[in-house]
C-alpha cells in the first residue's frame, strides 16, 4: 500500500522525480528518459518554466501552429494557435482564406468592465445595511488608492461598488458587487487585492456602527473576482452578398440557407449547442493560450454567456436578409496583453510579436474573430461533406506515427487515403499490407 508523501513541496526536482519513480512507477528508467527528453537544454529558459508552478517534474508541449490571411478591420493578421487537435489550424485558415476574398471579418470591443463580488451574510433590516453602505461607501474607495495608483494612472482603476440584496436566491446573502477598468491588463491579481482591501475595510467600519446589534453585523464571507463577463464584450462577423457565396462545389443560396438552418438548430436544441459552442472554443482557446491568457476563465464565463437567458444557446448568429448573408458572434472575453505569463514566457512574447503587438481590445478582437472562423470551417463540413472527410484527413498522420510507419510508408498512406476512407482499421490494414 503507497503511503502519503510528507514534505513533497520541499524536496528537490530530482527527489521528487526519485519518489515518483520509486513509488509508482517501479524506478522505470524509461520513464525517467522521456521527463528528462522535455527538459530544455538551456538551464536559464527551464528554471523560468519550473517557476510558473509548483511541483514540476518536466514540460508538457502542445503544438504552436499559426493561421494565415486573416483580414480583421482592413488589417492583415496571421494567428498564432496552440492546440492539439487535429484540423483546427487547418479549419481556422481556411476560413480566413474563404472570407479574405469577400472583404474579411469586422470586430468591435462592446465594452472592457470587469467585476467582482464581496459575499456577505447579514440576517438584519436591509434599510439598516443600506444606511451603513451609504455612510461608509466613500471610505471602501479610499482604502484602495495606494492599490490602485498606478492602474489610475493609465487610466482604469475601480468604475463603482454596488449593495446587492440576493436574500431571495440565499437567505440572508448580500453582495458587494465591485466594477473594474483594467485597460490592458486581465486584472485578476488586481481585482482581487482591491476586494479583500475592501472587505477589510467594511468589515472593521461595521464593528463600530452603533445601529449593529452584536447578533446583525453584516459578515464577509469570501471576496473574489468573477470569471462572468458580460460587460465586457465583442463583437465579430463577415458578412457578403449571397452570390458571392458559391463555390464550384456548392450553390450559394442553398449553402447559405442550410447554413442558417444549422445555427438555429444550435440556438434550439442544446445538446447541439454544446458541441457547436465547443467549437468556436477550438479557436478561441488556442489563441488565448497562444497569448498566455486563461483559457479556463474564459470558457467558464463563456459558457455562462451562453446560457445567460436560461437556456444554453449557440454563441453564434446566422441570417439572410435582403440577399445578405450575415454570420455572427457576441462574446465575453477578458484577455490581458500586459501581466502574468505575458511578459513572462518567451513563446508569448513570440505570439505578441506575430500579432504585431495589439492592446487588449485589439486581442479581444482577434480571438473572437478566431471562434467565429472556426464555426464557419464546421458548420460549412457539416452542411457540405461533412466533418470526418477533413477531420480524418488530418488525424490520418497520428494514426501513422501511433503505427511508427517510416517517411516513405507516411507518402505512400496519404497518397492512397486521398482517395479512400480513413479509419484507424482501415489505415492498420494498408499499413500491414505494405509491410507484407
Amino acid at each position: 500500500m503507497i503511503a502519503p508523501v510528507t514534505g513533497f513541496s520541499k524536496k528537490t526536482k530530482k527527489e521528487k522525480i526519485d519518489w515518483l519513480l520509486s513509488t509508482y512507477l517501479q524506478n522505470d528508467t524509461e520513464a525517467l528518459a522521456t521527463l528528462k527528453k522535455y527538459w530544455n537544454s538551456d538551464t536559464a529558459l527551464q528554471q523560468l518554466h519550473d517557476d510558473f508552478i509548483e511541483n514540476t517534474i518536466s514540460n508538457y508541449y502542445l503544438p504552436l501552429g499559426v493561421a494565415p490571411n486573416f483580414k480583421i478591420n482592413d488589417r492583415l493578421y496571421t494567428l498564432p494557435m496552440v492546440i492539439e487537435e487535429s484540423s483546427v489550424v487547418a479549419a481556422a485558415s481556411n476560413a480566413a482564406k474563404f472570407w479574405l476574398e469577400r472583404g474579411g471579418f469586422k470586430a468591435k470591443v462592446i465594452g472592457t468592465e470587469k467585476n467582482g463580488q464581496i459575499h456577505l451574510n447579514f440576517f438584519g433590516k436591509e434599510t439598516l445595511l443600506k444606511h451603513f453602505f451609504e455612510a461608509v461607501k466613500p471610505k471602501l474607495i479610499a482604502s484602495i488608492e495606494a492599490i490602485q495608483t498606478n492602474m489610475k494612472r493609465r487610466g482604469g482603476g475601480l468604475l463603482d461598488i454596488v449593495l446587492k440584496n440576493s436574500s431571495e436566491k440565499l437567505s440572508g446573502y448580500y453582495q458587494l458587487h465591485c466594477t473594474f477598468e483594467t485597460l490592458d491588463a486581465m486584472g485578476a491579481n488586481f481585482i482581487n487585492s482591491c476586494l479583500e482591501e475592501i472587505a477589510r475595510t467594511f468589515e472593521t467600519e461595521a464593528t463600530t456602527f452603533k445601529s449593529f446589534s452584536e447578533t446583525e453585523k453584516p459578515e464577509v464571507v469570501l471576496s473574489i473576482l468573477s470569471n462572468y463577463v458580460p460587460e465586457c464584450l465583442v463583437r465579430a462577423e463577415v458578412s457578403c452578398q449571397v452570390s458571392q457565396l458559391d463555390t464550384k462545389d456548392f450553390d450559394g443560396k442553398t449553402f447559405a440557407a442550410k447554413f442558417v438552418r444549422a445555427v438555429n438548430i444550435a440556438k434550439a436544441e442544446p445538446r447541439r449547442a454544446v458541441t457547436h459552442n465547443k467549437g468556436i472554443m477550438n479557436g478561441i482557446d488556442a489563441v488565448i493560450l497562444a497569448t498566455g491568457n486563461d483559457f479556463r476563465a474564459v470558457e467558464a464565463g463563456v459558457h455562462a454567456y451562453a446560457a445567460k437567458d436560461g437556456t444554453y444557446t449557440s454563441l453564434t448568429h446566422a441570417s439572410v436578409k435582403d440577399d445578405v448573408f450575415t454570420f455572427s458572434i457576441e462574446i465575453p472575453l477578458a484577455l490581458g496583453t500586459v501581466g502574468g505569463l505575458t511578459s513572462l514566457h518567451p513563446m508569448v512574447k513570440f505570439a505578441f510579436n506575430l500579432l504585431q503587438s495589439p492592446n487588449a481590445k485589439q486581442l479581444m478582437e482577434i480571438t473572437a474573430v478566431a471562434g467565429l472562423a472556426q464555426n464557419f470551417a464546421a458548420i460549412r463540413s457539416l452542411v457540405t461533406t461533412g466533418i470526418q472527410k477533413g477531420h480524418m484527413k488530418m488525424h490520418l498522420m497520428n494514426i501513422l506515427n501511433q503505427l511508427q510507419t517510416t517517411s516513405e510508408e507516411k507518402q505512400k498512406a496519404v497518397q492512397y487515403f486521398k482517395d479512400h476512407p480513413i479509419s484507424h482499421s482501415s489505415v492498420l490494414t494498408f499499413v500491414e499490407s505494405m509491410r507484407n
